[in-house]
């Protein structure tokens, strides 16, 4: 998978228990953020970040959506717990973490950004360590120089 591919649908539940389908919400940019881990202290700081600067990432057309390989209740309490109201996809068959390689060799979550622009092409993949995260500010400058349509 690389920038400029087509990227794989699915559908899978969020946090609240209903379905998300990535083909059907392209009527905006998505970011797929692949995480590793609820409730740690990387990632928890990743989701506030970007939470705390939605507005920033709704400007650019650009919906959040968060992915990882727990089950919607751990999902929604984390969610709950940090105030995060973007959808957090719960991939517990791991099949959409390994269409899209975010899957390490542990079988957990690598901590990865993916962006699929509205005509379903890939347009951005930034894979980071665990222990990092790409903050808001710095993706939103990203952002804004990729030609997104």
């Amino acid at each position: 998978m690389k920038v400029g591919d087509i990227a794989p649908d699915f559908t899978i539940l969020n946090q609240q228990g209903e379905e998300f389908n990535l083909y059907k919400n392209l009527n905006r940019n998505v970011l797929l953020i692949f995480y590793p881990k609820d409730n740690t202290l990387v990632c928890s700081n990743q989701l506030r970040d970007y939470q705390l600067n939605i507005e920033k990432f709704n400007q650019l057309d650009v919906q959040l959506v968060a992915i990882n390989i727990a089950d919607k209740e751990t999902h929604k309490n984390f969610c709950d717990n940090i105030d995060i109201n973007f959808p957090v996809l719960s991939d517990v068959d791991k099949k959409v973490s390994e269409q899209y390689s975010a899957l390490n060799l542990f079988g957990q979550n690598k901590r990865m950004i993916v962006l699929i622009g509205k005509d379903k092409k890939i347009k951005l993949i930034r894979k980071m360590f665990s222990i990092t995260y790409i903050t808001s500010d710095e993706l939103v400058k990203e952002i804004i120089s990729l030609p997104l349509n």
